[in-house]
């Protein structure tokens, strides 16, 4: 297969972890006889400070062009300590989001064994766990009218019968993929907003019977994602809520460095790693790339290349039996290993296909 691929590295660690998963892409291509074309192109900061926009007009038509975006993070301290910023790198992810239609945001929450003693949470609430978040990615709050004085302020969480049908549609679809257990996450009891989320899941639910169909307040879903996570199969739900949910699933699997996400729609599909840009460690050779390894992964599953990703979390899942980790995991005592030397390591386990070869 020949794919097309926007490369979006963004600020902080973003170029250091997307070099790995380029790295690791371009590794699996070759064993599997594939040929991927990157291009690179600007967001976020350091596009602003190029051309003064986040998401400029020409990043805009490399994702167009492309098949599929691989993406890593943008933020920088210097726009988030300025409350007077008119432009701000956030505003570039949101309008890629806006302008390439993604609507539905997957992130997978998935535990390793050898790293349960990571979790905040017991062995014995974790151990097992495998859920997905389906969040709608372009409504809500963060897209809604704003307006904001010295003394008043507000937010508009707006959604439209459209908006809730598509992404109930991509959450029963996951559904009827994994365990066919469904839960649809609003606050019903005080938002007009969630009462038109589940009147139309309600609506829809019969032209499903072969889901299981639950629906969940989302402070209640905030506390059963701590006291048993393993209930959740697939879980959906609206942005801002959504945005507050995955981050708190990702503290289950003990680093947000593990966990990757695709954001799809009506144009290119984007794949990332849920976590920020972290600028205190750009440049240090520290930060995990585990998390865009594996959204690569789903990047290569989105087209159909199930062996190909199956791979790739067969040399994740390696590298960590083999304590082949990034500081913020790695076993009291083990050898130290930074972002590069992780991809390094994957990319010779992709190439070699050896259960356990050497750092």
């Amino acid at each position: 297969m020949n794919l097309k691929v926007a490369v979006l590295p963004g600020d902080g660690i973003g170029p250091e972890i997307c070099e790995q998963g380029v790295a690791v892409m371009q590794a699996v291509a070759k064993r599997f006889g594939h040929h991927i074309t990157t291009t690179h192109a600007i967001c976020g900061a350091a596009a602003i400070d190029q051309v003064g926009d986040p998401f400029p007009e020409d990043t805009f038509q490399t994702c167009m062009a492309a098949d599929a975006v691989l993406f890593a993070a943008v933020g920088d301290p210097k726009y988030d300590n300025d409350p007077t910023a008119r432009v701000r790198p956030e505003q570039g992810l949101l309008a890629m989001r806006k302008r390439l239609g993604l609507f539905a945001n997957i992130r997978p929450v998935t535990t390793f064994p050898c790293l349960l003693h990571k979790s905040p949470l017991k062995d014995e609430l974790i151990s097992g766990a495998d859920f997905i978040c389906i969040r709608e990615l372009t409504g809500g709050m963060y897209f809604g009218e704003k307006y904001q004085d010295n003394d008043r302020a507000y937010d508009t969480n707006a959604y439209t019968r459209h908006e809730v049908e598509r992404i109930l549609r991509v959450a029963y679809d996951y559904a009827r993929r994994r365990r066919r257990h469904l839960t649809v996450v609003d606050k019903a009891n005080v938002l007009a907003s969630s009462r038109l989320w589940r009147q139309v899941a309600k609506e829809m639910e019969p032209a499903y019977p072969d889901v299981q169909t639950d629906y969940m307040y989302v402070d209640n879903a905030a506390m059963r994602m701590l006291q048993d996570p393993r209930f959740f199969d697939v879980m959906v739900t609206e942005n801002t809520f959504g945005d507050i949910l995955t981050d708190e699933g990702s503290c289950i699997t003990g680093s947000m460095g593990l966990l990757p996400s695709a954001s799809t729609g009506e144009h290119t599909p984007v794949f990332e790693p849920i976590h920020g840009s972290w600028p205190q460690a750009k440049g240090l050779n520290i930060a995990n790339p585990l998390a865009e390894i594996l959204s690569v992964a789903m990047l290569f599953e989105h087209f159909g290349l199930t062996g190909e990703g199956a791979l790739i979390r067969e040399a994740v899942a390696a590298s960590l039996d083999a304590n082949v980790r990034t500081p913020e995991i790695q076993v009291e005592g083990g050898a130290r290993y930074g972002t590069r030397e992780v991809g390094a390591w994957i990319v010779r386990y992709v190439a070699e296909e050896q259960q356990g070869s050497g750092a």
